[in-house]
C-alpha cells in the first residue's frame, strides 16, 4: 500500500511541476551557509520527515522517492530553503500543503519564495530522484552514509545538525534483500512480484547526518543481552569466522551500553540497537542511532589476531556506542564543534574497553593510540586547532583528522587531570541531561565545568582548544637540578600550555620519576645529580615536542630496551622518532636500535610500536643502498622474534612486518614458499587475508612469476567481497607501468572512486617505495585531483588519498612536485592546503637526507 501511495503522490507532483513559476526567487549560496543555518534554526521547529524510497536492484537505475517535510514556521520574512545537492532535473515536483507552489532549484537547494508561506504548521512534499553520491551502491548492497552534509545528496532536507527531526521511512527493495534503518522494522508487504516494501518506526529527534538506511543481501544475527535485543547484519561467508566472533561482538556492545548508562545516569536513549558489518567500509564505524555501520574486517577478527587487535575492536565498539549519548543524544549545534562528539567517544572508549584487558597497560595504550598520530599533524606546517571556524557546511568534511580524533582526547585527559574525575563526570551528566535530544556548543560545556572548579578553564581552553600546535620543551641540566622551559614555535603568539610534566631521570641504572606543574615559561626541579638521561613526558600524558639533550639521546639509543617501565620505553621511542624527523638522530642509528629491540621487547604494545616505527624509518629515511645493506639483519631479527613469540597474535604482527620489509633474495624466496603452502611459519596458521597480502607483496617485488601468483590467488579467494576487492586492485600490482597507469587514469572518474578503501589500496601499491621512481609520473596528476576528491569523497578520503600518493616517496623530485602544486594553486582552500602540507611533511624531511 505504501508503495502504491508514493507512486500516486509522485504522479500528482509531476503534473504540478509543469505549472511552477521560478522567477524572482532569491538564490542562496551553494552549500549551507552559517547564516542560513542560524535563520532556519530560529524560524523552524517540530520538523518531521516522512520518506518513501524505491531502491532498484540494478544499481544503474536511480533511487527515487517522495518526502513530506512537516514543520512549524514562525517567520515568513525570508524564502524557505530546503537543501538538495542534485541536478535540477532530479526535482520531479514540489507541493506546499498539498497544492502546487512556485519554487526554484538553484545549485544545492529548493527555494519557495516568502510570499507563498504562512506562519504555522507547513508541509512541503517533494518527488525526487536521488544521486548516488552518498548511497554507496554495489551489486546486492546499498548503504547510506550522510555525514557530515550528504543527506541532501539523496533527498531534500534541512541539512544542518541543529534542526533535529523525526524520520519515518518506507523503503521498497528487491524481495530477496533485507533492509535496516534507524527505526525498528514494523511492516513488510509485497509491492509486486519482485519487490517488498519495508516500513520503519518513527525515530527520536536526530540530526540529518545521523539518519540512514541500508538494503541488500546480508544475513541477520540476534542476541539478547541484559534484556535488550541486539541485531547484527553482515555479509561474512566464513561460518567459522562468524562463530568465532559472534558472541564477543554482542558482549562488547552490551558491556558498553551498561557502562555508559551507569556513567551518564541516562538509559540508552534510542529504541532500536542494530548494526551492519560492511566489507571495506570507508570508516572504522559510523554512529547512526539504532543502525551503526562498522568496517566488517574490524569486527570479524582472524584467529591470529593479537590482544592489541582485540582491544582495538573493543575500543571501536565502545567508541560508536558512546556516540549514542555523545553526538546522537546531544549533538553539536554547528560542525565547528564536531570534535566534541569524537573526543568524548574516544575518551569514553578508553575508559570502557580497558577493564576487559587487565593484562594490557591502558595508559600505555592511550599514549600510543593518540600522541603519535596527533604529533604527526601538530609538527607540520599544516597544523590546525581542535576547534575551527566553519562558514559553510559544505566544508565540514575538511575539519576531520587526527587533531579531532587523537589530540582532543589527550586534551580531555589533561582536563580531567586538572579538575578531577568526579567533577568531569558530574559536569558531563549535567550537560547530557540539560541538552538531551537537542544541541550544544563547547562553550556550553566549558561553562558547566568552569562553575565546578576554581581553575580558569576559559583561558585553558583558548590555548589547548582554539590554537594549533604544541609546545617545544627543553630540559637544561644545572648543578642544582633541571630547568624545564617551554617555547611556542610561533613566537608572535607566545602561548603557554598548562600541563603536568613527568620526567624520568636515569642514574646508574636506577630510573626515578619527578613531577612538575608547568604553567609559566619554565619550571625548576631540584636534584642532587642530573642523571645519565632525562626523558620528559615520561608518563605518557605530557603533550609536546620534548627535545633530548645529546647525552640523553646517546644513552636512550644505546639502552632503551633496558628501561623497566613500558610507558618509559614507548615515550622514549616516540621521542627518538621525533629526533629522527628533526635530523638530530640518524635514521640508520634508529633502525639499528629498533632491530635490536625487535628481539628483546617483552611488551606486546611496545613491540607493535617498534615495528611500526621500524617500517617507517626503513622505507622513508634510509637510502636504497643503505636499506639493502641492513635488510638481511632486519629480516633475521623479525624471524627470530616470530619464532619466540608466545601467541599467534604476536606472531602475526611480526609476520606482517616481515612481509613489509623483506628485500633479500633468500627472504623473498621464503615468502614465496609460504604462499605456495610448501612452508608454514612456526605456530602461525595463516588465513585467507594473509595469503592475499603475501601474493601482493611478492608482486611488488617483481618475482618472475608474479602474474601467475596473482591469478592463482584470485582463484583461491572464497569470499565474494574480498574477491571483488582483489580484482579491483590487481592492476596496481602489475610489473608493467602501462597497466598501472591505465588504472590510475580511471580514478579521474568519480564513479571509479566510489569504493574508497579499494582505491586507497591501489594507490598505495602504485606509489610503494619499490615503485616510487615510476610513480613520480602520477604525483602531479594525483595532486590535481585533490580538490575534486574533497568535493565528492567522504570525510577522510582527501587526506588518505594524499597519504597514499606521497607516503612511498622520499626523493627531492617528489617534494618539488608538491611544492610546485602548492605554488601554482594559491587559491587552494586553506584547510585543504593544510592537509597537503600534513601529507607532505615527512616527504619534505626525507628528501633532504642522504
Amino acid at each position: 500500500m505504501t508503495h502504491k501511495l508514493s507512486l500516486l503522490t509522485m504522479g500528482l507532483l509531476l503534473l504540478g511541476a509543469g505549472a511552477c513559476h521560478r522567477d524572482n526567487v532569491p538564490v542562496p549560496d551553494p552549500g549551507v551557509a552559517q547564516a542560513l543555518a542560524e535563520y532556519r534554526e530560529a524560524s523552524l521547529s517540530d520538523v518531521r520527515y516522512t520518506l518513501s524510497l524505491n531502491v532498484p536492484k540494478n544499481r544503474a537505475e536511480a533511487v527515487t522517492g517522495t518526502v513530506q517535510v512537516q514543520f512549524s514556521l514562525s517567520d515568513v520574512s525570508q524564502p524557505l530553503v530546503l537543501d538538495f545537492r542534485a541536478p535540477s532535473d532530479h526535482v520531479l515536483g514540489v507541493q506546499l500543503n498539498g497544492d502546487s507552489v512556485t519554487y526554484a532549484v538553484p545549485p544545492d537547494h529548493i527555494v519557495i519564495p516568502s510570499r507563498e508561506l504562512s506562519v504555522g504548521m507547513q508541509t512541503v512534499t517533494v518527488a525526487f530522484r536521488s544521486t548516488d553520491a552518498a548511497l554507496n551502491r554495489q551489486d546486492n548492497l546499498l548503504y547510506a552514509l550522510f555525514v557530515p552534509d550528504r543527506a541532501s545528496t539523496a533527498f531534500p532536507v534541512f541539512e544542518q545538525p541543529s534542526l533535529k527531526a523525526r524520520f519515518t521511512l518506507a523503503m521498497t527493495i528487491p524481495a530477496t534483500w533485507r533492509g535496516i534503518s534507524n527505526g525498528a522494522k514494523v511492516g513488510e508487504a509485497p509491492a509486486n512480484d519482485s519487490t517488498v516494501t519495508l516500513r520503519f518506526t518513527e525515530t527520536k529527534p536526530i540530526s540529518t547526518y545521523l539518519f540512514t538506511f541500508a538494503a541488500g543481501v546480508f544475513s541477520e544475527e540476534t542476541a539478547v543481552r541484559n534484556g535488550r535485543t541486539l541485531t547484527m547484519y553482515h555479509r561474512e561467508t566464513d561460518s567459522l569466522k562468524l562463530e568465532r566472533n559472534r558472541d564477543a561482538i554482542f558482549d562488547l556492545h552490551a558491556a558498553s551500553i551498561a557502562w555508559l548508562e551507569e556513567y551518564t545516569q541516562i538509559p540508552y536513549p534510542f529504541d532500536e540497537f542494530a548494526f551492519l558489518a560492511v566489507p571495506a567500509f570507508q570508516f572504522g564505524g559510523m554512529e547512526h542511532p539504532g543502525a551503526i555501520w562498522y568496517r566488517a574486517e574490524s569486527l570479524f577478527l582472524d584467529p591470529t589476531a593479537s590482544r592489541t587487535q582485540e582491544l582495538g575492536r573493543a575500543s571501536l565498539i565502545a567508541h560508536e556506542t558512546a556516540h549514542m549519548w555523545f553526538g546522537d543524544l546531544v549533538t553539536m549545534r554547528w560542525f565547528n564543534d564536531v570534535w566534541m562528539k569524537e573526543v568524548f567517544a574516544n575518551f569514553m572508549a578508553a575508559k570502557i574497553a580497558g577493564p576487559s584487558f587487565p593484562e594490557l597497560n591502558l595508559r600505555l595504550r592511550f599514549f600510543q593510540a593518540h600522541h603519535p598520530a596527533a604529533y604527526a599533524v601538530d609538527r607540520t606546517a599544516g597544523a590546525n586547532a581542535i576547534r575551527q571556524p566553519l562558514e559553510n557546511l559544505r566544508d565540514a568534511g575538511s575539519l576531520y583528522g587526527a587533531i579531532i580524533y587523537q589530540k582532543a582526547p589527550v586534551v580531555m585527559q589533561q582536563l580531567e587531570e586538572l579538575i578531577g574525575q568526579d567533577v568531569m563526570r558530574d559536569g558531563l551528566r549535567e550537560y547530557l541531561d540539560r541538552f538531551r535530544y537537542g544541541n550544544a556548543t563547547w562553550p556550553d560545556l566549558i561553562a558547566i565545568l568552569d562553575a565546578r572548579t576554581p581553575e580558569d578553564l576559559a583561558t585553558w581552553s583558548q590555548v589547548w582548544v582554539n590554537e594549533a600546535g604544541r609546545p617545544r620543551i627543553t630540559v637544561a641540566r644545572r648543578d642544582s637540578g633541571l630547568v624545564l622551559t617551554q617555547f611556542d614555535d610561533t613566537p608572535i603568539r607566545a602561548l603557554r600550555w598548562t600541563q603536568p610534566i613527568v620526567l624520568a631521570v636515569g642514574t646508574e641504572g636506577v630510573v626515578t620519576e619527578y613531577r612538575v606543574s608547568l604553567r609559566d615559561d619554565s619550571a625548576f626541579i631540584p636534584l642532587n645529580a642530573s642523571g645519565d638521561f632525562v626523558l620528559a613526558g615520561a608518563d605518557g600524558l605530557g603533550y609536546a615536542r620534548f627535545v633530548l639533550d645529546s647525552l640523553s639521546r646517546e644513552q636512550l639509543v644505546a639502552r632503551i630496551d633496558a628501561l623497566a617501565n613500558p610507558i618509559h620505553r614507548a615515550v622514549a621511542w616516540q621521542t627518538l622518532w621525533e629526533e629522527v624527523l628533526d635530523d638530530s638522530l640518524s635514521a640508520l642509528a634508529f633502525v639499528r636500535a629498533a632491530t635490536r629491540a625487535v628481539e628483546r621487547e617483552p611488551d606486546e604494545l611496545v613491540a607493535q610500536q617498534v615495528l611500526g616505527l621500524l617500517r617507517s624509518a626503513y622505507w622513508r629515511f634510509l637510502s636504497d643502498a643503505v636499506r639493502i645493506s641492513v635488510a638481511t639483519d632486519v629480516e633475521r631479527a623479525l624471524w627470530n622474534a616470530l619464532d619466540r613469540a608466545p601467541t599467534p597474535g604476536r606472531k602475526g604482527a611480526y609476520f606482517n612486518a616481515i612481509m613489509s620489509v623483506t628485500l633479500s633474495p633468500e627472504g623473498v624466496e621464503k615468502l614465496e614458499r609460504i604462499w605456495r603452502r610448501d612452508e608454514t611459519p612456526r605456530g602461525l596458521p595463516l588465513v585467507e587475508q594473509q595469503y592475499i597480502a603475501l601474493a601482493e607483496a611478492l608482486a611488488l617485488r617483481n618475482v618472475s612469476n608474479a602474474d601467475s601468483i596473482l591469478t592463482v590467488q584470485s582463484e583461491r579467494i572464497t569470499n565474494p567481497d574480498r574477491r571483488a576487492r582483489f580484482a579491483f586492485v590487481r592492476p596496481a600490482f602489475s610489473a608493467q607501468f602501462s597497466v598501472r597507469d591505465s588504472l590510475f587514469r580511471t580514478f579521474a572518474n568519480v564513479e571509479n572512486r566510489r569504493r574508497e578503501s579499494w582505491v586507497l589500496d591501489a594507490m598505495g601499491a602504485m606509489h610503494h617505495p619499490l615503485r616510487a621512481t615510476e610513480a613520480l609520473a602520477h604525483v602531479a596528476a594525483s595532486l590535481a585531483l585533490t580538490e575534486e576528491i574533497q568535493r565528492t569523497g567522504d570525510i577522510f578520503f582527501p587526506l588518505r588519498w594524499l597519504n597514499a600518493t606521497l607516503d612511498g616517496h622520499r626523493s627531492p623530485e617528489a617534494a618539488d612536485l608538491v611544492r610546485a602544486y602548492l605554488e601554482s594553486n594559491p587559491g587552494l582552500p586553506p584547510r585543504l592546503r593544510g592537509k597537503v602540507l600534513q601529507a607532505a611533511d615527512e616527504l619534505y624531511r626525507a628528501s633532504t637526507r642522504e
